[in-house]
């Protein structure tokens, strides 16, 4: 029996959390999804058989399959609970190599990427988009040529007037590859390059800034501002300013209130310097 959570949706894939309690040496009947799928299990194991490969799938071996394809499962140990990232579309998996291995050798690297999969669902637009490329790329880093070099400066300068300027597609990696005619695992890798930070960091960034200026004008607003700034809600603009600053918005419009009341709170009380100019 299996029963499966799902923790982030996105329209170009779907993760869910799954936990298997089947119990059986015998092979499975044949199975197969309409979706290209990356398993990786988090605790337990099982064996599946694809293209004619068969591989015992654990914490350190997990697997990709593509649309269409026949599996079968046989589950020696017990039950197992895995994390299954399902694309919706070939967006993020455009020129998979469908000759490789099923099996995905996991590394330390990959095993943090799969973790911090699973604590990016605030969002699912960017953030998560950028985790899930991230998995992909440790994925594939054992083919040849399997991560090309990032593009020039221009395409990181470019998206970052995007987001600068508000547009639209800017809200999302997969729009905004499309609107600066590119694939967005490129946009992703060349920006990290060039601007030192995935490009969710400097998106949140840019509104963290936002959200100081408008706090420090005296907005008291906070959904509101949340909701202006293109975040979730009013907790994803707590979380991201948490992040960035080690501060609540809350906390911040406290400092900013102390700051304003400062000069009455402590008057100057020293003398006047004779013969200097006044001004700052």
């Amino acid at each position: 029996m299996r029963t499966a959570k799902r923790v982030i949706e996105s329209p170009h894939f779907v993760i869910r959390t799954v936990r298997c309690t089947d119990d059986h040496v015998r092979w499975s009947a044949p199975e197969s999804s309409r979706a290209a799928q990356i398993v990786l299990v988090r605790r337990g194991r099982f064996r599946v058989e694809s293209r004619g490969r068969r591989v015992t799938v654990e914490p350190a071996t997990g697997y990709l399959h593509h649309a269409d394809e026949e599996l079968r499962f046989a589950h020696p140990a017990g039950g197992d609970v895995c994390t299954e990232v399902t694309f919706v579309d070939d967006v993020l998996t455009a020129g998979l190599d469908v000759t490789r291995s099923p099996a995905i050798p996991v590394d330390a690297r990959l095993e943090l990427a799969h973790r911090l999969l699973l604590r990016a669902g605030a969002d699912p637009d960017v953030e998560a988009v950028e985790a899930v490329l991230d998995l992909l790329l440790l994925t594939l880093r054992g083919r040849p040529q399997a991560v090309p070099a990032p593009g020039r400066e221009d395409l990181a300068n470019r998206a970052k007037e995007a987001i600068l300027a508000d547009e639209p597609a800017s809200a999302g990696l997969v729009p905004l590859a499309r609107l600066l005619r590119t694939s967005p695992s490129h946009l992703s890798r060349t920006f990290r390059h060039h601007a030192g930070m995935p490009l969710s960091r400097y998106r949140n960034r840019v509104r963290v800034s936002r959200a100081l200026t408008s706090l420090e004008q005296g907005e008291t607003d906070l959904a509101g501002l949340a909701v202006s700034l293109g975040f979730n809600d009013q907790a994803h603009l707590t979380r991201v300013m948490r992040d960035e600053l080690g501060h609540t918005p809350g906390r911040v419009r406290t400092l900013f209130a102390q700051q304003a009341t400062a000069p009455e709170d402590h008057p100057f009380s020293g003398r006047p310097v004779v013969g200097m100019p006044g001004g700052c």
